[in-house]
């Protein structure tokens, strides 16, 4: 393990994370993690853990944290929507290629309405854009 431990460790979850302390300088020598926070992502809050009071520091650093955590989180669901694109794809070669029609028979409606739901929305979004482009 490196010698170089950062400050802060956290602990993603669903909604954000738990946050804690890293200490080296015991006299155990061993790694301690002292909770300090837990952060909510989704509305930015952040509560001290127990009767804690956290200091500028553990502030600015739980705040580049989210920054950064909104940016990934961010940056992974354009790279989802990237693979479903992939996925359509895929399923469409496979549906003039190989699919059986007993295994077109299982997918068919499904999907397509779920591609019906989606291309409503689609439209109904891009009508949206267009309409505030000429405001």
């Amino acid at each position: 393990m490196s010698t170089d431990l950062p400050e802060y460790f956290f602990r993603v979850r669903e909604n954000g994370a738990f946050v804690f302390k890293v200490d080296t300088q015991n006299r155990h020598r061993r790694i301690e993690m002292d909770q300090i926070a837990v952060v909510n992502i989704r509305n930015g809050d952040v509560k001290p853990h127990g009767d804690r009071e956290l200091s500028n520091a553990d502030m600015n650093a739980i705040q580049t944290w989210m920054d950064e955590r909104r940016e990934t989180l961010a940056a992974r669901d354009i790279d989802d929507i990237l693979r479903t694109v992939d996925h359509l794809n895929h399923t469409a070669h496979w549906v003039q290629t190989r699919a059986e029609d007993s295994q077109l028979e299982m997918v068919t409606d499904s999907l397509l309405m779920a591609m019906h739901d989606l291309r409503s929305v689609l439209v109904r979004k891009k009508a949206d854009r267009l309409l505030r482009e000429d405001d």
